[in-house]
């Protein structure tokens, strides 16, 4: 059942519930109270034919004028008044009849108390009167001399006179309720609309954001449970189309990543192929042969490192190594990396220098702290030319900071967004030096640093260099686990 439906249902169901309620206590009410008006007229004229009957009785037993009780029957049929008398023994005296008609041992046995009786409808009650063609309902009132019944009088009316109220109140009930459902239908049909007109439009949205659009977002001024949700739908689309741009950021990465991986190794295995053939069919001289087997093992290690790599950045990123922390001095590390890379800086014209205490106590993993260091180094060799490149270390509270500036290229705020992210690279045109091909270096990096309960910072601007630093925190410190 569409929407729409389900709401006039709902509100049509409320109005007919509610006017049912309310008509039927109404309806009970007017009932009530037209009976109860009729028992009041009806005792006040037994009580004021009670005071003729006493000071008319003769041996304690009503003796009221026949005569006067016609005339008085003729005055009250204007009224459609019945009236029956009986005496203390509980014989119908008034009016006359052929048959001997009394009131059951039961009700004159309550009369003789000196209790009244109310008849609702004396043919469905027949223990106090005979059936009639018409219902009437009434009372029946004891006349009392002291504690001694001397008689009782039965005055009715038909039961359709006083009922005649609430069939009134029956009509109007009829007409409210039409009126009320015709009211309350155009009202649930604008109610309606107006509710499932947002639903409608959250859906229509839904389906374009499901066809790829993530520019929707919908209008509301209203601050209702549809408005909320609309509220909320606005910022998922926003966070669904922040996420889609990421994954084709990530998307356009790869496939840069696949085209260099495959540039990259095409260039080695082409040289190490051709060197095979050269070989093979003796196409190189003896004195160039050692040459060609250097270059072609260069190349060999090459791809070695290109899928090393990769692979150590998946077992890093999965936490699929072990990292065996220890407490040295971190000063040897930095002095090995730059004999190792003075070589590369050279080739770049680069000043690599070191800037470290004697003591530089850290505590980490001490393969993986060489391998962020030679990343770091790389990275700043790689993107400086005719530079200086600056290799420090220090104690801060509670850890030890190492940093690496250069000033070299730098970068934008949005390259340094994304620095530390898998296959990104700041100058894809500036790898070189069988260096940083992978785009995989600053990540791996970043993976460690966080694994050692670290943190890495990066500051720079364009045509300024760039400033990497890292924190290791002693025993006990770490920080940043996980993030």
């Amino acid at each position: 059942m569409k929407s729409i439906y389900q709401h006039l249902l709902s509100f049509l169901l409320i109005i007919i519930t509610t006017v049912s309620i309310i008509g039927y206590a109404e309806i009970k009410s007017v009932t009530t109270q037209s009976y109860e008006q009729n028992y009041r007229r009806m005792e006040d004229y037994a009580s004021s034919l009670g005071d003729l009957a006493a000071s008319d009785q003769k041996n304690g037993t009503v003796m009221l004028n026949s005569e006067f009780l016609d005339q008085l029957q003729f005055v009250l049929r204007g009224d459609d008044l019945h009236l029956h008398i009986f005496n203390n023994q509980g014989v119908q005296i008034y009016p006359k009849s052929r048959r001997l008609l009394r009131l059951k041992r039961n009700v004159f046995a309550v009369l003789s108390s000196g209790k009244e009786i109310h008849v609702r409808n004396n043919n469905e009650e027949r223990s106090y009167l005979c059936h009639t063609r018409n219902p009437y309902t009434g009372v029946i009132v004891p006349w009392m001399s002291g504690h001694k019944i001397i008689g009782a009088i039965w005055l009715g009316s038909l039961v359709k006179d006083v009922e005649r109220p609430i069939e009134t109140a029956k009509h109007n009930l009829i007409n409210a309720l039409i009126i009320a459902l015709l009211v309350g239908l155009v009202m649930s049909i604008i109610l309606s609309y107006y509710s499932t007109n947002k639903i409608n439009r959250l859906s229509r949205a839904t389906k374009k954001v499901q066809s790829g659009n993530f520019d929707v977002q919908i209008e509301y001024k209203g601050n209702d449970e549809i408005d909320q949700l609309a509220a909320s739908f606005n910022k998922m689309v926003q966070a669904l189309k922040k996420y889609d741009q990421e994954v084709k950021t990530q998307e356009k990465r790869r496939d840069q990543f696949m085209a260099d991986a495959a540039h990259e190794m095409r260039t080695p295995l082409t040289t190490i192929n051709g060197i095979l053939e050269g070989l093979q069919y003796d196409a190189i001289p003896e004195e160039s042969k050692p040459k060609s087997i250097d270059l072609m093992r260069r190349e060999t290690k090459r791809l070695i490192r290109l899928v090393n790599e990769n692979l150590d950045y998946e077992k890093i990123r999965n936490n699929q190594i072990n990292l065996t922390k220890t407490k040295f001095n971190a000063k040897k590390i930095l002095e090995d990396v730059v004999i190792q890379l003075r070589q590369n800086a050279d080739k770049a014209n680069d000043q690599l220098e070191l800037r470290a205490p004697n003591e530089l106590p850290i505590y980490a993993d001490r393969d993986r702290l060489t391998q962020i260091i030679v990343n770091l180094v790389q990275n700043a060799i790689q993107f400086t030319t005719n530079g200086h490149i600056v290799l420090s270390g220090r104690r801060i509270t509670h850890g030890t900071q190492i940093i690496v500036k250069d000033d070299g290229i730098g970068m934008s705020k949005k390259q340094m967004k994304y620095i530390f992210e898998r296959f990104f690279k700041a100058d894809p045109s500036r790898a070189r030096l069988g260096t940083g091909e992978s785009g995989l270096g600053l990540a791996i990096v970043s993976s460690l640093v966080k694994q050692h309960g670290g943190k890495v910072e990066v500051t720079s601007e364009m045509g300024q260099g760039a400033e990497f630093t890292i924190t290791i925190y002693d025993q006990g410190y770490e920080q940043y686990l996980g993030k």
